[in-house]
């Protein structure tokens, strides 16, 4: 059976792959936990679906006129489809209730996305008691056309308030990093409490059904009671009712953008904190902490031999 790296070797090996394979330092990386090597089977319904599917998702921004609202809409069925060919993929699962609540903040992260200036790179991690114990991770940029998540379930520290650690880098400048208490409601309000607390504006989070989704944010000059007033089958009919005009569209898709030869190099810096594991099972597996993919490295590959052409672990 497989070895589980030590406590601050596996950590350490995290939070360097992820700088390796991704923009961001770990957003709440101390209450995120590490894994290393996971394996398991997923029906994966969106992997089959019989209806065709665009390669992309498009996300529109409609500038809701006499309400100066921003409204981000859009399709993620195509992302949905590349998240469950990911966990196929890499041998992953998610259980029913990760996978919804996963499901929704990567469709209003992506919509988020939309409303910030292209240059900018974002990332959410949500620390969770309810509806369960968990942690999620998502992270993308417009720039990148990408998004990637993932859920822990496994060493989450249990707490007894619904937390959100958010980053925002943008190029040649520090991070900006907030953490922001949520309550213990659906996703949608966990959207809107992080308007509300750290972009401090108004916004309304909708599921429109069949994988559509909507997030509405007031602009300056907004109507307020308009916006709080909103359901989602006002939402669904706003094109009938308001004056609206699409500003812009931007395209996504959902991939991490990890690869062994990005991992190889940081593990063959930090040889030394796996000799035991190397010495006894000839190889070391590290779990990219964006997305999950596991990755084996053998001795050979360390000492100096090529990546295999094979798909990870």
């Amino acid at each position: 059976s497989r070895r589980r790296l030590s406590a601050a070797g596996g950590i350490c090996l995290l939070m360097a792959i992820y700088s390796a394979c991704g923009t961001f330092a770990l957003a709440g990386a101390g209450e995120m936990g590490y894994d290393v090597g996971q394996k398991a089977t997923n029906p994966y319904p969106m992997a089959s679906q019989q209806e065709p599917v665009a390669e992309f998702t498009t996300v529109q921004a409609v500038f809701v006129r006499q309400r100066n609202c921003l409204l981000l809409r859009a399709d993620v069925s195509p992302l949905y489809v590349d998240y469950y060919l990911h966990l196929m993929q890499h041998g992953q699962r998610n259980a029913e209730r990760e996978n919804s609540v996963l499901k929704k903040l990567l469709a209003y992260f992506t919509l988020h996305l939309v409303s910030r200036p292209w240059q900018e790179y974002h990332a959410w991690t949500f620390n969770t008691c309810t509806p369960g114990p968990a942690n999620y991770f998502v992270s993308g940029s417009s720039i990148d056309e990408e998004v990637v998540g993932r859920a822990f379930t496994e060493g989450v520290r249990e707490t007894e308030t619904n937390m959100l650690f958010a980053q925002n880098l943008m190029p040649n400048k520090d991070p900006q990093t907030s953490a922001i208490t949520l309550d213990k409601g659906s996703v949608e309000s966990w959207v809107e409490s992080y308007y509300r607390q750290s972009e401090q504006r108004l916004a309304r989070a909708f599921d429109l059904g069949n994988d559509r989704y909507a997030l509405l944010t007031a602009q300056p000059g907004a109507d307020h009671d308009w916006l709080e007033a909103l359901t989602a089958e006002d939402v669904k009919n706003i094109d009938d009712v308001e004056q609206t005009k699409v500003l812009e569209t931007r395209k996504f898709y959902f991939r991490c953008g990890c690869t062994v030869d990005k991992i190889l190099p940081i593990i063959r810096s930090m040889r030394h904190n796996f000799a035991d594991q190397l010495s006894e099972q000839g190889y070391v597996e590290a779990s990219c902490p964006r997305c999950g993919a596991v990755y084996k490295v053998t001795t050979e590959m360390l000492e100096g031999g090529d990546a295999p052409d094979t798909p990870p672990a």
